[in-house]
């Protein structure tokens, strides 16, 4: 008797919508993600993660990338772990962190980045908020801490523990002019007493012994990662003019300029770095070009006198501002290693604006071990353009951006990146960034954020801007692109393009004009990011070569598995083509490009397919396979202003999709005699009448969108 094996496969495809005009015109149709009902859901990749987290001890570095003791390389897929949004919580109770643990895993995390730890316990932090200062733990908040840790490493999920993020200091704290510093943004590189409270923090939290793993922090395995400053430089500060008091100061508590106390104190610094650093005759030259006298404080300039200060004094400021942040960041790590002897590896900063020059501050963090960078496609709180797509704009994408950080043999990080929504093309953010991150073999990439939800009952809609954890079409895609980037199915590119820098280089790029980003590197081609991998290679040179013109559609990489098309910022395409994951992200209708094992006629404008094996083998003969197939998504309710470029009512549940139309041809599929197609529901588990897929010339032909989803399983018969 002939056996009929049954072979599994889970298709995930995700569709946006295409001009903005005819947005309104599509129909949307009700899809929640439900995290609660998900047991024993179809999609679940907790098999990718090593359990616990930190099995086999700490994570190390080995040819500039992370590495486990057991020789195997560790790439890590996360979120962060945010409270921002109504019925979230950072710090979930104790039942409600053994099931968040098992979801995150369920969708490939297998690095969560607790964020705001420094927050009030009213605000979901563990700093006691009843004191008149923030030097006290909340034994409460801790012991939740304490169990979210353990169930995260029982699932085989790392942590990243951030350090100073959104502190807000008290009278108590003995801080000058504590009420003026905000976050202590920028005070923090250079106040002595600010510096003696992040160190005091930090031994209260690494030295504290968690009972559920019987470990201190500073011994725990699983946790991977310490950062030490979020989204924290002195040029970000320089660029907004916050090194000087402002007359009317910044309510924002992120971003706050220095008061004249600490203004004073800087002067000072820099000051007497000047006479350590200058001979006098150096010195002399500096105070005539500073217009001073003999006696007085050589001033520091503000953003405004750039591009007409004198050569040796500009440069003088900039290195101080960058030996200023390179000695907070080896003084914070000798305490932390040699004091505290914590083994986790350490993170300084992120660099975070790619409109300026941060240059500088990637060589001061080239003292750390890890270089890191955040990127948000249009950012609904800053200026640009909005809701348009990013395939359309490769040079400016998130790609891009991101790429300008890496530095040859150091790890390189994402830990904050999204497209945020509302968007009618956020479906191409996930793939694309997925595939690129393989391609360019960076470490990790963990998005912002998820936020748990605190109750059970709550009714699922994209919460903000960011929050992933209920959108209905970054969830399913999260875990297509977690196979895709885990399992390494992008290969890292052939060669490596690198740019050296002297530097003063680095010194002068501060007064590049804004025409050169993201690179403030002259001539420098953004586009050989999408061909090859790129890295600063030297900041003590040599000087930086000349590169060679690229100009090329499609820029396909050196490995041929990526392509980006595109001509005059129309109909752009990505594609992605290796034996275990495969996809089409962008207007696929208009291009009519295919891959080797998918191609789809289908009837949306714009859309994000993308074919990913669920087991180690090709596509053409996997037993299980993951395809994700949505189209753009809202809440009930959203509304538009009149030129779709900002939501003035962002509404609530249900979520909302536009659904995938068409089909979807599976191509080249070895030794199969019949394709059962099932579409799944938010929790993974089916929904509706599964379907047959034809047998034709071309493949086997699905059609899908007559279910509203944005996954299905399919099933195959030999």
């Amino acid at each position: 008797m002939k056996i009929f094996k049954p072979i599994t496969f889970l298709i995930a495809a995700c569709v946006c919508s295409g001009l903005a005009k005819a947005q309104t015109s599509i129909q949307m149709e009700p899809f929640v993600i439900d995290h609660r009902s998900a047991a024993g859901s179809t999609v679940d990749l907790s098999f990718l993660h090593e359990k616990p987290a930190g099995k086999s001890g700490f994570v190390t570095i080995k040819d500039g990338h992370f590495f486990k003791p057991d020789g195997k390389r560790l790439k890590l897929w996360g979120v962060n772990i945010t409270q921002w949004t109504r019925s979230s919580v950072q710090l979930p109770t104790k039942a409600e962190a053994v099931f968040w643990a098992k979801a995150l895993a369920r969708y490939g995390v297998n690095c969560v980045r607790l964020h705001f730890l420094d927050f009030p316990h009213s605000r979901g932090g563990v700093i006691d908020g009843r004191r008149t200062d923030t030097r006290h733990l909340d034994s409460i908040q801790m012991d939740k801490l304490d169990f979210w840790i353990a169930e995260l490493k029982k699932n085989g999920i790392y942590s990243d523990l951030n350090l100073l993020v959104g502190r807000t200091f008290k009278e108590g704290d003995d801080l000058k002019d504590h009420d003026q510093v905000g976050w202590a943004k920028y005070v923090s590189y250079f106040s002595p007493r600010l510096i003696e409270l992040q160190k005091e923090y930090a031994k209260q939290l690494l030295t504290h012994y968690n009972p559920y793993t019987k470990t201190e922090y500073r011994n725990e395995p699983a946790i991977v990662i310490l950062e030490l400053v979020n989204e924290n430089t002195l040029f970000d500060a320089w660029e907004r003019d916050a090194l000087h008091p402002l007359e009317k100061p910044n309510r924002d508590p992120n971003f706050k300029a220095i008061s004249p106390f600490y203004s004073d104190m800087l002067t000072q610094q820099f000051n007497d770095y000047l006479k350590k650093t200058k001979s006098p005759q150096q010195l002399a030259q500096l105070r005539q070009q500073a217009g001073v006298k003999e006696g007085e404080l050589v001033p520091r300039i503000r953003k405004a006198a750039y591009q007409t200060s004198p050569k040796e004094l500009f440069n003088t400021i900039v290195q101080f501002y960058m030996e200023t942040e390179r000695d907070f960041f080896k003084d914070m790590r000798r305490y932390l290693k040699d004091t505290l002897k914590i083994n986790q590896l350490l993170l300084g900063s992120n660099d975070f604006l790619h409109n300026q020059p941060e240059t500088p501050m990637i060589w001061s963090n080239a003292a750390m071990d890890i270089q890191d960078g955040h990127v948000y496609w249009q950012h609904p709180s800053w200026p640009g353009k909005l809701n348009t797509p990013m395939v359309n704009e490769p040079d400016s994408s998130t790609v891009v951006k991101l790429s300008r950080t890496a530095v040859a043999g150091m790890p390189y990080t994402v830990t904050e990146v999204n497209h945020s929504s509302p968007n009618d093309y956020e479906s191409e953010g996930i793939p694309v960034l997925a595939a690129y991150a393989g391609l360019q073999d960076w470490d990790a990439v963990i998005w912002y954020t998820f936020e748990p939800k605190s109750t059970p009952d709550f009714k699922g809609y994209i919460p903000d801007a960011f929050d992933i954890s209920h959108h209905p079409v970054k969830m399913p895609q999260f875990a297509a692109a977690a196979l895709m980037f885990l399992r390494g199915d992008v290969k890292a590119g052939k060669k490596v393009i690198k740019r050296n820098y002297t530097t003063e280089q680095i010194r002068e790029t501060m007064r590049m004009p804004q025409s050169e980003a993201p690179y403030y590197t002259t001539g420098f081609p953004v586009a050989n990011v999408l061909k090859h991998q790129v890295r600063i290679g030297s900041m003590e040179g040599p000087a930086t070569q000349q590169f060679k013109p690229l100009k090329e559609n499609p820029v396909v990489s050196d490995t041929k598995e990526l392509a980006w098309y595109t001509e005059n910022q129309k109909n752009g395409l990505v594609t992605v083509e290796t034996p275990s994951s495969q996809a089409l992200v962008g207007f696929v209708k208009a291009n009519g490009k295919s891959v080797k094992n998918l191609s789809a006629n289908i009837s949306n404008d714009f859309c994000s397919l993308t074919l990913t094996a669920l087991d180690n083998k090709a596509i053409e003969s996997s037993s299980h396979l993951l395809l994700v197939a949505a189209a753009r998504a809202e809440n009930t309710g959203l509304q538009w202003n009149e030129t779709r470029t900002k939501s003035v009512r962002s509404a609530g549940s249900p979520s909302l999709i536009e659904t995938v139309k068409g089909t979807v041809t599976l191509k080249g599929l070895k030794n199969v005699s019949s394709l059962s197609v099932q579409p799944l529901d938010g929790s993974g588990k089916p929904s509706g009448p599964a379907v047959m897929a034809k047998k034709t010339t071309s493949g086997w032909s699905i059609d899908i969108g007559n279910t509203a989803t944005t996954w299905y399983e399919i099933k195959r018969i030999r």
